[in-house]
């Protein structure tokens, strides 16, 4: 399907980075599930300003039933199943550097927070998604990763450990959904400038990375929104099971 043709869910859509998929889905004319849990105010705007083809539902991506329900709103107002998912959602964490827990006094409890939003979130949403992919013999999914497994300059350890899983995931679900035509791949980043995330980083670390990537600048999140549309658009209908790095070359997987 063309991106015109398409509905597609972006989990914490209203914000950040999710704001910035939301913003270049609608830009290239596919509809636009905005999920949000606690941004009722931003994701309704958002939606408002982009049009008839964005929708704001609310649904907290850890709970099965309210993913579950969140389809079934979605598919009742378009008359339309979500053939694209794009697990973005992050769940309470800031990137907030020297402040972070160390090795020695993190607790699991800190581990279990961000499995349960990295995992069970889009374990829920693809799920969710199948039986309507599944009618259509098409689906993409697109799961939002980091490049800090790779390259661990600021060692968040449970974030990092979440999407770490959340790799393995991506490429055993490619594997189990090919046959039925839905491609399943992660687009992973570095430090963005600017989200609601990031905004506790120091300008001088900005600074840093960007001296370190070949293009010598930080990637923004419209930047990274713009890789996204490839994994959801036709130009990829042969790419799934892959972990694409946009941080500006800084990291070379």
């Amino acid at each position: 399907m063309k991106l015109s043709e398409q509905w597609v869910l972006v989990t914490g859509g209203a914000r950040g980075l999710g704001a910035s998929i939301t913003r270049a889905l609608a830009r290239e004319g596919a509809g636009v599930v905005i999920n949000y849990y606690q941004s009722a105010d931003a994701a309704h705007a958002l939606a408002a300003e982009l049009g008839e083809r964005v929708i704001a539902i609310q649904a907290d991506i850890t709970d099965a039933d309210q993913v579950a329900q969140l389809f079934k709103t979605a598919q009742a107002k378009t008359g339309k199943p979500i053939t694209g998912v794009v697990n973005n959602a992050l769940v309470d964490f800031k990137f907030d550097g020297d402040a972070r827990p160390k090795i020695g006094e993190i607790s699991w409890a800190r581990f279990d927070q961000q499995l349960q939003g990295a995992i069970k979130g889009a374990l829920n949403t693809i799920q969710a998604a199948l039986p309507g992919m599944r009618e259509a013999h098409f689906g993409r999914v697109v799961n939002v990763g980091t490049n800090l497994f790779q390259n661990p300059v600021v060692p968040y350890h449970d974030y990092t450990a979440a999407k770490a899983a959340l790799l393995s995931l991506t490429r055993t679900a490619a594997n189990d959904l090919g046959p039925d035509g839905i491609t399943v791949n992660m687009l992973s980043g570095g430090l963005l400038r600017t989200t609601d995330a990031s905004a506790a980083t120091p300008e001088a670390v900005f600074d840093i990375i960007a001296g370190l990537t070949p293009l010598r600048s930080v990637t923004t999140p419209d930047e990274f929104a713009d890789a996204v549309l490839f994994f959801l658009s036709p130009w990829s209908r042969a790419v799934t099971g892959q972990n694409l790095v946009v941080d500006g070359g800084l990291v070379k997987d």
